[in-house]
């Protein structure tokens, strides 16, 4: 009986190994510690659009915070940003989506972010605006979706963020995104950043093919000219709902880099 319960207390140690083994293959690694990520959401949203890709970006170690845009101003876009970088100790990485790609374009000139990344945005130069971008180029199908308040807030209808802004999310999750959506002060598309932060930041770029916001071909084109690493995906315009893990892979391969 003793030699039984020896060989049956060998055979728990030897499983517990292996389990602990196995647990610790699994972990992610924990090669993102000192590193800070702040995510800028872009118009139509909020910093909840973040919400499966910072899950990804804890589990390696990073401290993420994600801005949250009053959408009002770029200036005042800007400095909803700076202090949230303002607050990060140690080198940050920092993350536009759509409009806050002209956002970080600005407030990347801060010293203590190092790199850039674009996800579905606009990369603005310096003296640009979104309007100087897209001059003389067809307006989008969703553009008569628009709904203008007497403030001058945007808003999409309900039709365009279900077929044009988030095609590729299931329809219970596109109809919360339409619901809780952000408006958008019409006066940002005219306003111009004073200097690009890419001239002196690393950058790369997340291209999404499926885009119907941000022409994929105008996307690319912006890329190119930043000098960007880019990461292609088959994706509508809000990438990180529908493809969170490719949208984190690219920032965690920024941070890496991010000295």
């Amino acid at each position: 009986m003793t030699r039984l319960l020896k060989k049956f207390a060998g055979a728990a140690l030897l499983l517990g190994g292996l389990f602990a083994l196995q647990a610790a293959h699994a972990a992610p690694p924990q090669d993102l510690k000192g590193k800070n990520v702040v995510l800028v959401h872009g118009a139509f949203a909020d910093g909840s659009s973040w919400d499966k890709v910072i899950p990804l970006l804890e589990a390696r170690g990073a401290h993420v915070v994600a801005v949250q845009n009053p959408l009002s101003s770029l200036a005042d876009d800007v400095a909803a940003t700076k202090r949230v970088i303002e607050q990060q100790d140690g080198p940050v990485v920092l993350v536009g989506h759509s409009w806050a790609g002209v956002v970080i374009s600005e407030a990347g000139n801060e010293e203590k972010v190092k790199n850039l990344v674009y996800v579905a945005a606009f990369a603005p130069d310096s003296g640009q605006s979104i309007d100087d971008i897209t001059k003389g180029k067809p307006a989008p199908v969703w553009a008569g979706e628009l709904q203008k308040d007497s403030a001058g807030y945007l808003t999409l209808s309900t039709k365009a963020v279900l077929e044009d802004f988030a095609q590729d999310v299931p329809l219970p999750q596109r109809r919360v995104i339409a619901a809780t959506q952000g408006p958008w002060a019409s006066a940002c598309i005219g306003e111009k950043v004073t200097k690009a932060a890419w001239h002196d930041k690393p950058s790369y770029f997340v291209v999404t093919g499926q885009d119907r916001m941000i022409d994929p071909h105008l996307q690319q084109a912006m890329a190119k000219n930043i000098g960007a690493h880019v990461t292609m995906a088959n994706a509508s315009h809000v990438v990180m709902v529908s493809q969170p893990k490719l949208v984190a892979d690219t920032i965690i391969a920024a941070a890496k880099a991010a000295q």
